[in-house]
């Protein structure tokens, strides 16, 4: 007897190990921190933050030298602003559970953030590693608007358009395209899938129409285009090109989120549509006006930039190549005819992000491979001639939230604060009327 109900233990004890045994099979093994793929976003994260302060130069060095600091300022104060905004709402709003057009309040003041695990988005790296590197791309992308109304805009009202402009535009977007309840985003199995790597849609193309409906609401520069407005410093543009380069393989490698061979291939596509932008303005220029310049080389590196920016982790280098080289000639093609509208885009900013913003994603749609990205779609070229629409589709959505969102909240803030600085100060210059303070200590010709 004794020996029976040994027997039927040990069948028992057997069966239960058994059944362990299959549970722990089936389940899914627990999200494990990769101290590479940390270390590659970590770096990635500085790597963003350091555009902005890059965008500043580049943007600074276009303008008179009487707003050279103003400038300045309007992309770097982003990183303050725009960081707490993230922090206390905007991430919440990006990547928070909602509905297909924006995300919930759960995550305000990143209540519910694990500060020892990791990211559902990004499951090898800490949670907060994740919500930082995002925290960059908000940062920088209402900083790029402020080429088009550059030396005629009130600080105060900058400071306050940023806030809402991050909330009601930015975010709702990101959400869109990157979170897994977003309507156009390829982690949401119901949505169209659209392709946006690293922020064709969601940077540039927002930042580039936006900038375009603001330059023509605040109105032209005084004296343009009739006064020769030349920038006072190239050499800092110049510089800021290099950081913006520098910065963007975080922008765009580190968006694979691993440091994998997906990384590899988006900072291989990042750098060689750069060179192709800038080789392609630059041709286009010697051809149209008989010189090549270095403004020119430096504005054909960032739109080759933008172009590639979504379709960095889904296409070949050589597609990269001809993506960068299209969009240098397309947005140098733009910044010619802006002379034609007679809009005043201070620094371009439509002609380089919107547009090249809408080519880059477009492209995207015909060249984009699973071969380089299995996690992706196939473009046109490789037999999916559907994906072309659904960027389309991308596109036009993004067009016109931006600007239907974005002229309610310029409307709020003229009427509120008003816009623009009065005429005298205009002509004092911003950094003196703004922020009493000058650039330079030095007696140069304004």
């Amino acid at each position: 007897m004794l020996r029976g109900k040994r027997h039927i233990i040990s069948l028992a004890t057997f069966f239960a190990l058994a059944a362990a045994g299959v549970h722990a099979q089936g389940a899914a093994p627990a999200p494990k921190i990769d101290t590479g793929d940390t270390a590659w976003l970590l770096v990635s994260t500085a790597l963003v933050m350091l555009m902005t302060p890059g965008l500043a130069l580049f943007y600074g060095g276009m303008v008179r030298q009487k707003n050279a600091l103003s400038t300045l300022l309007q992309s770097f104060v982003c990183l303050g602003v725009v960081s707490l905004q993230w922090i206390l709402i905007g991430y919440s709003l990006a990547f928070g559970s909602g509905n297909s057009f924006i995300g919930g309040l759960q995550h305000m003041g990143l209540a519910g953030i694990s500060y020892t695990g990791t990211s559902a988005y990004a499951p090898t790296v800490p949670a907060l590693v994740f919500v930082a590197y995002q925290m960059m791309f908000a940062v920088i992308t209402p900083a790029l608007i402020s080429g088009a109304f550059a030396e005629r805009i009130k600080f105060s009202a900058f400071l306050v358009f940023v806030v809402l402009w991050a909330t009601f535009v930015y975010d709702p977007l990101a959400h869109w395209v990157w979170s897994a309840d977003g309507w156009l985003s390829l982690l949401n199995p119901k949505s169209l899938g659209a392709l946006d790597f690293a922020g064709g849609t969601v940077v540039h193309i927002s930042s580039g129409v936006t900038a375009l409906l603001f330059a023509i609401m605040i109105g032209r520069r005084r004296g343009y285009p009739d006064e020769e407005m030349r920038p006072h410093n190239l050499t800092m543009t110049l510089i800021g090109t290099g950081l913006l380069w520098f910065g963007w393989f975080g922008f765009n490698a580190g968006s694979a989120l691993a440091s994998g061979s997906l990384a590899a291939v988006a900072f291989l596509t990042t750098h060689t549509a750069a060179a192709a932008g800038a080789l392609a303005w630059m041709a286009a220029e010697w051809k149209h006006h008989g010189q090549p310049t270095a403004l020119g080389a430096a504005s054909g590196a960032v739109a080759g930039l933008v172009g590639i920016t979504p379709a960095a982790g889904f296409v070949t280098p050589m597609a990269a190549i001809f993506i960068g080289a299209a969009v240098g000639v397309l947005c140098y093609g733009a910044v010619v005819l802006k002379g034609r509208f007679m809009y005043d885009d201070s620094l371009d900013t439509f002609g380089v992000h919107g547009v090249g913003g809408t080519a880059g994603a477009l492209l995207t749609g015909v060249f984009a491979t699973v071969v380089v990205n299995s996690g992706g779609r196939n473009g046109l070229l490789s037999g999916n001639a559907m994906q072309l629409g659904v960027q389309f589709v991308g596109v036009a959505a993004t067009i016109v939230y931006a600007l239907a969102v974005s002229w309610l909240l310029l409307k709020l803030v003229d009427a509120t604060m008003g816009l623009r600085v009065k005429p005298a100060e205009e002509e004092a210059g911003l950094d003196l009327t703004q922020h009493g303070e000058t650039a330079y200590h030095m007696l140069v010709p304004m």
